[in-house]
């Protein structure tokens, strides 16, 4: 079955960035049509049914939100998608409120970007595994895991409640954050700050991970929070952390924790946390036969090489030693070999030494 995704947007060197970022996810069932104008887009939308629509916000003639209206009234399940180059809070609200299911700010984070299309077509996610076609523990399991998060949703009233695991995966989750386009993004980041969270335990001497994180007046109210070495909560919503309620929402968000790794123990997925951080070192083994080498009686040709070897404390030539020798030799000898020097004349008898 053909997805089609009608990408918009007057800067034609954006339209090539987001045509080539799809093509790499190699699905033959995505179809994209490209505009430059949303008159021009609302043309393609006659022509070809719009399983999403990808347009920047600020257009020439109609606006993008516009543009999302009139679409829609053709196809009310078009999933929508909108970039922009502007920060304005009203304006991404203006959006959000209006239905989009995305908001990007330039430059686009592609894996965000990916991870979007992928979940707003149902297709197969290459960041998020789909809940139900996940390894490891029998569905039942997984179920009641889901439970624990949907009931602290709903007792506390929040948005989103998502268990994560180390590899930055989502394995349970519940609602949605209110702007899902950054997810990856917020995951990731949250997941390096577990891993800082395991080192700075291990340097305390803890025996388990005793902290939580509160984030708090943007889209939502963030709590995230340690249940193993591999797993954290991440809980999202609005007002969770204002005044005397943030005494509750950590309250039950520890109570959660408490029967989440209680869950996860059940299922043999969980891990120690010395075992987790403290890095693996393995043993270096004992040098053998060290001593007997010692020991052993040399062989008598090593014995006789030993003993004709040079004194160790043989007085060293020096530099000027070695010049002085060298003169010596020089004066003995003639530079020209058909002269004789006095020395060799001597020798031969042609001269007398004197005496």
């Amino acid at each position: 079955m053909d997805r089609n995704i009608l990408l918009v947007d007057d800067q034609r060197d954006i339209l090539r960035l987001l045509r080539a970022t799809l093509d790499t996810l190699k699905n033959k069932e995505i179809k994209m049509f490209e505009a430059p104008s949303g008159e021009e887009a609302l043309l393609e939308s006659s022509r070809h049914k719009i399983d999403m629509l990808v347009a920047d916000y600020k257009l020439p003639g109609m606006s993008g939100v516009e543009l999302m209206h009139k679409v829609r009234a053709r196809y009310p399940d078009v999933k929508v998608v909108f970039i922009t180059g502007m920060t304005d809070k009203k304006m991404r609200d203006e959006m959000l409120n209006a239905g989009a299911f995305a908001i990007f700010d330039k430059p686009i984070p592609m894996a965000d970007f990916l991870d979007v299309v992928e979940r707003g077509l149902g297709l197969v996610q290459t960041i998020f595994p789909p809940e139900n076609a996940q390894k490891g523990p029998p569905e039942e399991k997984h179920v009641r895991l889901s439970d624990l998060l949907a009931n602290f949703r709903q007792d506390f009233n929040a948005d989103a409640v998502f268990l994560l695991n180390d590899r930055g995966l989502i394995n349970a989750r519940t609602g949605n954050l209110r702007d899902p386009s950054m997810e990856v993004s917020l995951i990731s980041t949250l997941m390096a700050i577990h891993s800082a969270g395991l080192k700075v335990a291990r340097h305390n001497h803890q025996e388990t991970i005793e902290s939580y994180h509160i984030f708090n007046g943007g889209d939502h109210d963030l709590l995230f929070i340690p249940v193993t070495p591999m797993y954290a909560l991440l809980v999202a919503g609005k007002d969770l952390t204002q005044g005397s309620q943030v005494l509750e929402t950590v309250s039950g968000l520890m109570a959660l924790r408490g029967q989440v790794e209680k869950a996860l123990t059940s299922m043999g997925v969980t891990g120690e946390l010395k075992a987790m951080a403290e890095p693996k070192t393995i043993p270096v083994p004992p040098k053998k036969g060290t001593d007997q080498l010692a020991k052993a009686t040399p062989a008598p040709e090593m014995e006789a090489l030993l003993t004709q070897a040079p004194d160790a404390k043989a007085k060293s030539k020096t530099t000027d030693d070695f010049w002085d020798e060298a003169a010596q030799d020089l004066g003995r000898k003639s530079v020209n070999p058909e002269v004789l020097s006095l020395e060799e004349a001597r020798k031969l008898g042609i001269i007398s030494d004197g005496k």
